[in-house]
């Protein structure tokens, strides 16, 4: 029987997803959206590329196919404007989400979730609650693309193959995240012995507001292509069963010193979502840039609780 991955939000970034996963041609996809004519335009779109890229995935739209599936990515909501921060969408997209996982979460009792919906580690709270699933098994897509916007600025800045480039980013989603250049190696070698602190620091700014850089740019919308490509990394991890250690909102119960909340860290993903939280030794400053990452995230968590 083949998997199935359902997508909650068939705009940019769930569209864009969705026919990235196809070509793997590892699941059957379910597109959903509010916008029901252009999610089914879109989908027969993909189906059409199908027999020109060689896969075999079908293509559903009605919102009952959502029953049984393995993985569901939420991309629902509103997206950012050009002058937003992702904190500006907390209160609109805490109601959209938290209505539509109580809709879902009978469909698919066993399913992962994967939240990419901003404020990103804000709303992995609001699907734990409105699902009531175990922890393992919501994840946010957030370090992965970080680390790859890491990852491209650096490989930007030294002009050689992004292949090279092992970037690490830890933290909450937004501009209190954490860029670790002491576990960020070019070719295995220290990005620290290429690049010094003052190109470092700015890069790592760079990275904090690599969303916003593009949401200026765009004028009317954000990010789609990168946080994308981050979905179908972490959902073929979870598909094939990989193990594969990377960074992730997830839901921590003492590690790194926080309790009950989600915030990025690096996980092992395999076919039961977060296999394992992986701990490494941080330095004094380091710890202080998560603690505040960290507390950046409880704020948002408090303003939710103190609003029901």
């Amino acid at each position: 029987m083949r998997k199935k991955v359902s997508f909650l939000g068939a705009g940019n970034v769930g569209a864009s997803a969705a026919m990235y996963l196809a070509e793997l041609d590892l699941a059957d996809i379910v597109l959903i959206d509010v916008l029901e004519d252009m999610t089914k335009g879109k989908a027969l779109d993909m189906a059409e590329a199908s027999p020109v890229l060689r896969f075999n995935c079908r293509f559903t739209n009605d919102f009952n196919d959502i029953k049984g599936s393995d993985i569901i990515v939420v991309t629902a909501g509103i997206p950012r404007k050009p002058g937003m921060s992702r904190d500006d969408l907390l209160f609109t997209n805490q109601d959209i989400i938290g209505s539509l996982i109580k809709k879902v979460a009978p469909l698919a009792p066993d399913a992962i979730l994967i939240m990419v919906t901003n404020p990103l580690d804000a709303m992995c709270h609001v699907a734990h609650e409105a699902s009531g699933f175990p922890k393992n098994r919501i994840i946010g897509m957030a370090g992965v693309l970080d680390s790859s916007r890491f990852a491209a600025f650096i490989a930007m800045e030294l002009n050689v193959s992004v292949e090279n480039i092992q970037a690490f980013v830890l933290g909450g989603h937004g501009d209190t995240m954490v860029p670790l250049p002491r576990f960020t190696s070019v070719a295995g070698i220290p990005v620290t012995r290429f690049i010094n602190n003052e190109r470092l620091n700015a890069i790592i700014e760079r990275t904090r507001n690599g969303g916003a850089e593009i949401t200026n740019l765009l004028k009317t919308g954000s990010a789609y292509y990168a946080p994308a490509s981050a979905i179908r990394e972490m959902a073929e991890a979870i598909l094939k069963d990989k193990k594969k250690i990377m960074p992730c909102s997830a839901y921590l119960e003492g590690e790194y010193g926080f309790q009950n909340l989600f915030v990025g860290v690096p996980v092992k993903l395999g076919s039961n979502g977060v296999e394992q939280i992986i701990e490494i030794e941080l330095t004094e400053s380091e710890k202080a840039e998560l603690k505040k990452s960290a507390d950046s995230v409880q704020s948002l968590v408090a303003a939710m609780k103190g609003r029901s």
